[in-house]
């Protein structure tokens, strides 16, 4: 993409209104821009990166065995009122009539649903398990919607469901999403710790948040140092063994590691006092076991290898995917704007023409981006006849991994300047270096799974 040719309305000044990182650096990175309280419109940046983190989290969820599938936005009240959580769910649903006078709301989650469609279609424990799920536009009418995506009203969230016969089986499901998860969150360059939290209206006993550690984060979380030096890696696991994934599931969540509501001051204590914790943390996705809960009140059996009619068990698991945003640049940035991890970035790499209009320059920035694009990549060519300070000070405010710097003086070297946003380390090359190393490096994660 030429820069001359997009629509990147980025700002200069910080928004008055933003009061976090993640919400002033998407503002000014003109990736979104306020409807309404808690209501974004995503420019063409944030649409972008809002559908990488999309496909990775299809990527892993497919991986893992789980089926894609699409319900509406807009529900009916009576599957809730039949669940009993109509009532329940408090101010934050979206509660409308329709034209003949029908009770409906306006999805916050979909337990109810689901539940009605796999009562109506599933009969034999033949047919289990069986996991679906969606990534869909959600709001909550929250009561202070602030800090940009990360507390908005509307908001874009994976959620799936899981229906099993009995309940080792739907804790196998449990365990095999928190694999998922851990390497949906790894491909992002997040390190989201998985943690003991309340499951609040959803509803049961196990549930587990995942929490990336920031600053800014809502909640306040308790844990053992240990648990930020585990990663998943390039390990790979067989998603059907309950071994495996209930081995990682022990690796990742035995040692201490709670939200405030959760928080056990007794246990805490007894942690070495040189590795307990204290901070703040976002949070970016959950997942539930809630047994029978919905399965009893909605009459959603099946016949079981004896002939008896029984409640599944069942969970449901979501993932934040446009919070994930917020969440990646409250993690990586800098005083000069956003550090997008290769695994989300909009584009793959920069291109700065220090000279517009020099034939030497335009010729090498022209080859450079072909070459990029013809091998797969998508580069963000700056050709704006502006000034080197203003392009560079561009580049650092939208955070694409990789920048190559073409001027006349380093081709009469036969050279380019190609620097990492991360570490800010620049090095001079032949152009054909530079492409060829930023190639390699997206090769290499595309192998990795990364």
């Amino acid at each position: 993409m030429r820069l001359s040719r997009y629509f990147l309305p980025v700002l200069k000044e910080n928004p008055a209104e933003a009061q976090i990182v993640s919400h002033r650096l998407m503002l000014r990175a003109g990736m979104i821009k306020q409807s309404s309280a808690g209501i974004y419109s995503w420019l063409p940046m944030g649409f972008k990166v809002l559908r990488k983190i999309e496909n990775i989290v299809h990527e892993e969820q497919m991986r893992a065995g789980h089926i894609p599938m699409q319900m509406p936005t807009i529900q009916s009240a009576d599957l809730w009122r039949e669940s009993g959580r109509y009532d329940d769910y408090g101010q934050e649903m979206l509660r409308i009539k329709d034209r003949h006078d029908h009770d409906m709301l306006f999805t916050p989650t979909a337990e109810e649903l689901i539940t009605d469609i796999f009562r109506g279609h599933v009969k034999s424990y033949k047919d289990l398990p069986l996991t679906m799920y969606q990534i869909q536009w959600k709001f909550r009418d929250e009561r202070r919607p602030r800090f940009g995506v990360m507390r908005g009203r509307e908001f874009y969230m994976k959620d799936g469901y899981n229906f099993d016969l009995t309940k080792e089986d739907a804790l196998h499901a449990y365990n095999r999403h928190l694999v998922s998860y851990l390497r949906t969150y790894e491909r992002m360059g997040l390190q989201a710790i998985p943690m003991r939290a309340d499951s609040g209206p959803i509803g049961g006993d196990d549930t587990h948040e995942f929490l990336v550690l920031a600053e800014t984060g809502e909640s306040e979380v308790f844990y053992d140092s240990a648990v930020t030096d585990l990663t998943f890696g390039d390990r790979e696991i067989d998603y059907d063994s309950v071994e495996q994934c209930a081995g990682v599931l022990e690796e990742f969540t035995s040692k201490y590691a709670r939200t405030d509501e959760t928080h056990d001051e007794a246990l805490f204590n007894e942690i070495p006092e040189d590795r307990r914790r204290v901070a703040r943390g976002i949070e970016v996705g959950q997942i539930f076991y809630f047994g029978t809960k919905y399965s009893d009140a909605m009459g959603a059996t099946v016949q079981d290898s004896e002939g008896n009619q029984v409640p599944v068990h069942m969970g449901s698991h979501g993932i934040g995917v446009s919070r994930l945003l917020g969440a990646i640049i409250e993690a990586s940035h800098d005083d000069n704007g956003i550090i997008w991890p290769e695994g989300v970035t909009p584009f793959h790499c920069g291109i700065v023409n220090l000279k517009q209009g020099d034939d030497a320059a335009d010729a090498a920035c022209e080859d450079l981006y072909k070459q990029l694009t013809n091998a797969g990549l998508e580069p963000l060519y700056d050709d704006r006849n502006e000034r080197a300070g203003g392009k560079f000070a561009t580049m650092d405010l939208i955070g694409l991994p990789w920048r190559i710097t073409v001027g006349p003086r380093g081709l009469k070297n036969g050279v380019v300047e190609l620097t990492s946003r991360k570490s800010g380390e620049s090095e001079e090359m032949a152009p054909a270096d530079a492409v060829a190393k930023i190639i390699s490096i997206y090769e290499n994660h595309r192998v990795r799974g990364l």
